[in-house]
């Protein structure tokens, strides 16, 4: 307990940032506004029941995986309630106006097998392109907790092109290249501009199995919060920064809209960037640098359904579904057309304990852009006005219209419905825009999107999902790379390796 650490933001980068920290022996503090920690794997209640805001499928947890390791080095896995996917269909995608219904399993050699099943005419640039997919991640080191090689790391070409053209090198079939974007959702895929490692690293991740969390998510957040407060740290909710105070190019102190002041040898911002540089006096960090935050483009936000069904009324699903209007929506599901929005959506049934034949919620995952609610920019959780009552309604019904015409009868299966709209999630996830997967990676300008986790204050570092990778994966290995930036290249991960042999 030689040193201290102030960490600001309670999400998913800031608790395992926290947790990595706190394991090493520095005491940590992590400051949350909000009254629920976790960032995305806040849950809600209504009525009794738990509704996941974020985190609803996740990769990573099989035996073996990248957050199957962390959290059992971190000594959290035996605290998680986790259901792994039946592997013989992790994901479903239904195209509505043809009737064509395609079930993706997990496992590399699996997932090859159905989609030549599929499409026989391209199987042998279906193989080319998933074991390019694989090749890709393996590009990246700590993906599989790698030790990172010394210098700048060489990339292949492929690894920087657009995931539609990788796509599109190895499948010649328009209707394969579509169903093989299906993912989107889950990073916002931008066609001609998302980077093809993030396709790859976002598909890999779930063709090696899919998982959910039982009763929700909030208890990762739980239990990384007790392995901080273990090791002599705490976490505090309810308890927002106002203002980082800079001296010499340090951080002296930071402090909340309470008037507390909180001090420490290191600090680390898990929020969004351009939040983090309306704390710290103007002339902290170069104009150049401001500017190119500022420019850095959003990715997508969405519009969510949180639905209350009644008892044993409607089946539960044991995979995640895809609701596709047609072909030709794929890399556009974010447009919002009056007339027949939304041209696509996620939809499943979180598990309970002892969970049974049928579900007891529904949850409904639409991409939307943040332009639709623009209008309502100044306006904060419940005083919106009636006009955006009427949008939010309008938006509630075309969605269960949708589902109501492939699951008859539907609505009297219903006994509440709740949603949140990209207002929802810019307010409650204090994201710019609403973003859900930060900052937009864009393979034509790589390098204004890539943060690096030091800044020009020496004791003052970045995390979370605007840093390097998004999701629930992608968020803890962030993590790692800014702890290690604090207590040395490769610690964590070899900590984490050698956890795995004891």
């Amino acid at each position: 307990m030689n040193r201290s650490a102030i960490i600001i933001g309670g999400g998913i980068g800031g608790l395992f940032t926290g947790a990595f920290l706190s394991k090493n022996g520095i005491r940590v503090t992590v400051l949350e506004k909000n009254t629920i920690i976790g960032g995305g794997l806040q849950c809600f209640r209504r009525k009794g029941k738990i509704y996941e805001t974020g985190m609803h499928v996740m990769g990573g947890f099989e035996e073996g995986g990248n957050l199957f390791k962390i959290c059992r080095y971190l000594g959290i896995l035996d605290k998680l309630k986790i259901h792994h996917i039946d592997s013989r269909c992790s994901d479903e995608l239904r195209y509505v106006k043809t009737g064509e219904v395609y079930r993706i399993p997990s496992g590399k050699e699996a997932f090859i097998e159905k989609m030549t099943e599929y499409f026989p005419h391209e199987a042998e640039g279906i193989r080319r392109y998933v074991e390019t997919l694989f090749s890709l991640t393996r590009e990246f080191p700590l993906y599989y907790l790698k030790e990172e090689p010394e210098g700048i790391a060489v990339h292949s070409d492929k690894f920087i092109w657009s995931a539609d053209k990788l796509i599109s090198h190895y499948i010649s079939d328009k209707k394969l290249s579509e169903i093989l974007a299906y993912l989107n959702p889950l990073y916002g895929g931008v066609k001609g501009h998302t980077p093809a490692y993030i396709h790859a690293l976002i598909n890999v991740l779930y063709i090696n199995g899919a998982s959910r969390f039982i009763d929700g998510s909030l208890q990762l957040a739980e239990a990384l919060k007790e392995v901080i407060e273990y090791h002599g740290g705490k976490v505090r909710p309810n308890c927002e920064v106002r203002n980082i105070q800079v001296v010499n190019k340090n951080v002296d102190f930071v402090e909340t809209t309470e008037g507390e002041r909180f001090s420490a040898d290191l600090y680390v911002s898990s929020i969004h960037p351009v939040e983090m540089l309306g704390m710290v006096p103007k002339d902290t960090f170069l104009k150049g640098f401001i500017s190119r935050l500022n420019e850095i483009p959003d990715s997508c936000s969405a519009f969510s359904l949180f639905i209350d069904l009644k008892p044993d009324a409607f089946r539960y699903i044991d995979h995640t579904c895809y609701y596709i209007e047609d072909y030709g929506s794929m890399w556009e599901q974010d447009k919002f057309d009056e007339n027949d929005w939304p041209k696509g959506f996620m939809y499943m049934t979180p598990p309970d304990s002892n969970q049974g034949e049928y579900a007891s919620r529904l949850l409904v995952h639409c991409i939307m852009s943040f332009d639709h609610v623009r209008e309502w920019t100044a306006t904060s959780v419940g005083d919106r006005g009636e006009s955006y009552n009427v949008w939010k309604q309008n938006c509630v019904d075309r969605i269960l219209d949708k589902l109501e015409n492939m699951y008859p009868g539907l609505r009297d299966m219903i006994e509440n419905v709740y949603s949140a709209s990209p207002l929802t999630i810019r307010d409650y996830y204090h994201t710019r825009n609403g973003a859900i997967f930060g900052y937009r990676k864009d393979c034509k300008n790589l390098i204004l999107s890539q943060l690096p986790v030091y800044t020009k204050v020496h004791n003052l570092f970045l995390t979370g999902q605007n840093i390097n990778l998004h999701g629930i994966c992608g968020v803890p290995l962030t993590a790692i790379i800014t702890s290690e930036a604090i207590l040395g290249t490769n610690t964590i991960v070899n900590q984490i390796n050698n956890a795995q042999g004891n």
